[in-house]
């Protein structure tokens, strides 16, 4: 974001409370869970602040068979944008938060690079970004991270002003003060639990939610690994600091991985999955846990309140975040990682959570 005024009214809306196809199907899901190999690590990392721009296309409908078809399980369709740029270090984006007002947001891509800007609306449908800068994340020396080999940003929790970034391949957790110099600050590293060491290679730390005062486990950073497994089987995740830290797990059923979570403010947690397979082809879910059942040594569940496949307007999605409209809905917003392939696409969709 180019403006002053906007960044301190991003950190305002923070402190208030922020929730902050030309291929066959099978193809395009193969591409939506492989990441480009053959691309280096800073390859389209960001090495200065800069504007840019972004387009958007519409996306009218989810579902591509029925176009009428609004209601997919829990939620209802508002609204979706595929996104382009011809900033060649635009994509590859792995989670976004919001403000109160669903408008402004963070981002940030797996090469280490932020995207800060504003989701304009008409009525209740997005329709473009604004405003939108790119920046690289700098590490405790005020270098960009890539430069030190550290890249993968994948989750990301926001406290206040404080945003805490995973770094899936190294696992481990950098904690930014957006209050000091908001994209330009630096990052700090946050001490771990060993095991989070031992996470297995590119299936480490995928999902990071920050528990806010007013609920169980207030204060605790909860940190879900991607396909790290117990011995049962189960997806391993851990409590930083709060009342109980610990080790936790969360069931794995249908194959699923993870590839986000978001807290909402009755105090349930919402995880993005995603799986794929040749004959199942791309699968998405959401599933619904109380956050009350957390606990070290538990191993949790949640019934599933949305499932997608490539019937409908899905890639590879991998960041997700809640915010209340002044009419009282619940919207949850998805983006979607590329991989920086032309074959795949950034898509940003926002849905109505029906209770």
């Amino acid at each position: 974001m180019r403006a002053r005024a906007s960044r301190r009214g991003f950190l305002k809306a923070t402190a208030a409370g922020l929730s902050l196809a030309a291929l066959p199907g099978i193809a395009r899901a193969q591409i939506a869970v492989e990441p480009a190999k053959q691309v280096k690590p800073d390859e389209f990392s960001v090495t200065a602040p800069v504007s840019i721009e972004v387009k958007a296309r519409p996306l009218p409908s989810f579902d591509t068979r029925d176009h009428q078809h609004l209601r997919f399980g829990s939620l209802e369709y508002r609204s979706g944008l595929v996104l382009t740029s011809g900033f060649r270090g635009f994509g590859g984006l792995s989670g976004i938060r919001l403000d109160a007002k669903g408008e402004r947001f963070i981002s940030f891509s797996d090469k280490g690079n932020w995207f800060t800007g504003r989701i304009v609306y008409s009525g209740r449908e997005m329709t473009s970004l604004a405003d939108v800068e790119a920046a690289p994340m700098l590490g405790p020396d005020g270098r960009p991270i890539t430069a030190r080999g550290w890249f993968d940003s994948e989750s990301i929790a926001l406290d206040g002003t404080l945003v805490y970034i995973g770094l899936e391949r190294v696992n481990q957790v950098l904690r930014f003060d957006f209050a000091k110099g908001f994209t330009r600050s630096r990052g700090e590293v946050v001490p771990m639990p060993p095991a989070v060491k031992k996470l297995p290679f590119n299936k480490g730390l995928e999902a990071l939610v920050m528990v806010p005062k007013g609920m169980p486990l207030a204060g605790t950073l909860i940190a879900i690994s991607e396909r790290g497994l117990d011995g049962e089987g189960n997806l391993l995740a851990f409590l930083v600091g709060g009342p109980a830290p610990g080790q936790f797990s969360v069931r794995r059923t249908d194959n699923f991985d993870v590839s986000d979570a978001v807290l909402l403010p009755p105090g349930d947690l919402l995880i993005l999955e995603r799986k794929f397979s040749w004959l199942g082809g791309l699968g998405i879910r959401i599933r619904r846990i109380q956050l009350k059942s957390i606990r070290p040594g538990a191993v949790v569940d949640g019934p599933s309140i949305f499932n997608a496949d490539l019937g409908q307007e899905v890639d590879n999605m991998e960041g997700i975040d809640a915010h209340v409209t002044a009419e009282g809905d619940t919207v949850l917003t998805m983006v979607s990682d590329d991989n920086f392939s032309p074959l795949q696409r950034t898509l940003l969709l926002q849905f109505t959570l029906v209770e």
